[in-house]
C-alpha cells in the first residue's frame, strides 16, 4: 500500500514538472516572438477562398480582424498567424453583411474572445446576418457604429481611420454601405475598401482625394469591375494591390478591366488564390512583403 502511494507521488511529480517545464518554454517562446515583432506592424490578407478576411497585428500586439470570409476556413488561417494559445482578438470589424465577409465571423466569435465589434449600420434579412447579430448579443459584445472620423488607436502609433460611411446606411445596398478604412503606421498605409463600388470611390475622391494615397490597396469587391476605377487607382497609387478571391470563382473575379488598370499604374498585383495568405510587415518607414 505504501509502495503504491510512493509510485503515485513520483508520477504526480513528473506530471507537474513536465507541466511547469512546458509553461516556462511557452513563456520564453512568447517573449522571443514578441521581442522579434516589436516595432513592426503586420497585415495579413488571409486565403479563405471567395471572400475577405484581413488580420492586423499592431506593433504592441493588439489585434484586429476585418471580415471573416464565408465559413470556418478563417479559423485555420488565423491559426497560422496567431500563437496557438492566443484566443483573444481586440476588435472584429464587419465591413458589410454579405456572407462572404461575415459568415466566418460567427465562428470566430464562438472560438475567440473579442473586445468589441464594429459594423457599418446596414442590416440584412439573411440567415447568416441574423446569426451574427444573435452571437454578438448573446456574448454581450460592445458594438461600435462605423462613421467617418473615428480613429481606432491600435497602439504604438498605428491607427485605423474610418473614411466611410459618413451617414446612416440602414436602407442602403450592402456593398455601397461597406466600411472603408485606412490603416496608418508611420509613413506607411493600407487602404481597405470592403466591397465599396465606384460611386463611393468617386465620392471619397471628391471630398478627400489627397488622403487616399496608400502603399497597399485592397482592391474593392474582390477585383470586380464594379470597383477600383482608373481615377481612384491613380489617386491611391499603391505599390501593392491585393485581390482576395477564390480560385475559379463563379463571378470571374478579378475582372480583366481591373487587372489592366492596376498594371497601368505599375502596382505589384497579389492574389490570394495564387499567393495564398499575403502578409506584409512595416516598421513605419518600409513595407516588406
Amino acid at each position: 500500500m505504501q509502495l503504491h502511494k510512493y509510485k503515485w507521488y513520483i508520477i504526480s511529480f513528473k506530471f507537474y514538472f513536465l507541466l511547469g517545464f512546458l509553461a516556462v518554454n511557452i513563456f520564453i517562446w512568447h517573449t522571443v516572438v514578441m521581442e522579434d515583432r516589436r516595432g513592426m506592424l503586420k497585415v495579413s490578407f488571409l486565403d479563405i477562398g471567395q471572400g475577405d478576411a484581413i488580420f492586423i497585428e499592431a506593433p504592441n500586439g493588439n489585434q484586429v480582424l476585418i471580415d471573416g470570409g464565408s465559413n470556418r476556413a478563417v479559423l485555420k488561417e488565423l491559426g497560422k498567424v496567431m500563437p496557438f494559445y492566443d484566443r483573444t482578438i481586440d476588435a472584429v470589424i464587419a465591413t458589410h453583411p454579405d456572407k462572404d465577409h461575415i459568415g466566418g465571423l460567427v465562428e470566430v466569435l464562438k472560438n475567440y474572445r473579442a473586445d468589441m465589434v464594429m459594423e457599418p449600420g446596414v442590416s440584412s434579412d439573411t440567415g447568416v446576418y441574423q446569426e451574427l447579430e444573435k452571437t454578438i448579443a448573446d456574448k454581450k459584445l460592445p458594438r461600435i457604429l462605423a462613421r467617418r472620423g473615428i480613429s481606432l488607436n491600435l497602439g504604438d502609433g498605428a491607427r485605423l481611420n474610418i473614411l466611410f460611411p459618413d451617414r446612416d446606411t440602414d436602407e442602403w445596398e450592402t456593398n455601397t454601405a461597406s466600411i472603408v478604412a485606412k490603416l496608418v503606421y508611420g509613413n506607411n498605409s493600407f487602404l481597405l475598401t470592403g466591397d465599396s463600388p465606384t460611386a463611393i470611390e468617386n465620392y471619397l475622391s471628391m471630398i478627400d482625394g489627397r488622403n487616399l494615397k496608400s502603399d497597399v490597396l485592397k482592391a474593392g469587391h474582390h477585383g470586380s469591375r464594379t470597383s477600383t476605377s482608373e481615377s481612384f487607382a491613380n489617386l491611391v497609387s499603391p505599390e501593392y494591390a491585393v485581390i482576395s478571391a477564390g480560385k475559379n470563382n463563379q463571378y470571374g473575379h478579378p475582372h480583366k478591366e481591373v487587372l489592366d488598370i492596376l498594371e497601368k499604374i505599375k502596382s505589384v498585383i497579389l492574389k490570394t488564390y495564387e499567393n495564398g495568405t499575403i502578409s506584409f510587415s512595416s516598421d513605419g518607414e518600409r513595407i516588406r512583403f
